[in-house]
């Protein structure tokens, strides 16, 4: 069996998120979703609740483990003894930024990267809206899992 990570900032993981875990466990049998701990970006959650807010939402999918890593993806990837990263595609805009990354990740560590293609009831969907709905007072259950959608009230109030 392959293993292979889905790295992202997953602030917060979405049922956009879960559906490609979901697929990618079924295609390659073991996924790390690979929480960053990058210090460049100001999430919303402390790396520790994004891992277990993940952890919660993929409870059900075999195959799954959820952890951190900082630094070089290509580095973790070694550690891990990955054979390729996956992705979400969601829409055009994604995939200049994800094929440039793509290349850098091939070149750096041969790694090999796998874009899974959204699926069109998610294709609008990122952390980042789901984020702004929230701290509007908006509902997003539709968005994310329950423990998710009472985690970003407590701290968005």
């Amino acid at each position: 069996m392959n293993r292979v990570i889905y790295p992202g900032t997953f602030d917060p993981i979405t049922f956009g998120h879960v559906d490609v875990v979901k697929r990618a466990a079924k295609l390659f049998g073991k996924v790390t979703v690979a929480i960053s701990n990058n210090p460049r970006k100001k999430p919303t959650f402390s790396v520790a609740k994004r891992i277990a807010l993940a952890k919660d939402a993929l409870s059900d999918v075999k195959g799954v483990e959820v952890e951190s890593f900082t630094g070089l993806l290509v580095e973790y990837a070694k550690k891990k003894k990955a054979s390729a990263v996956v992705r979400g595609l969601r829409e055009l805009s994604d995939f200049e930024f994800e094929f440039q990354t793509a290349i850098v990740n091939r070149k750096l560590g041969n790694l090999e990267t796998v874009l899974i293609v959204t699926d069109p009831k998610y294709f609008y969907l990122s952390s980042s809206m789901v984020k702004e709905i929230a701290e509007m007072g908006g509902n997003v259950s539709c968005f994310v899992p329950k423990k998710v959608e009472l985690s970003l009230k407590k701290a968005l109030k």
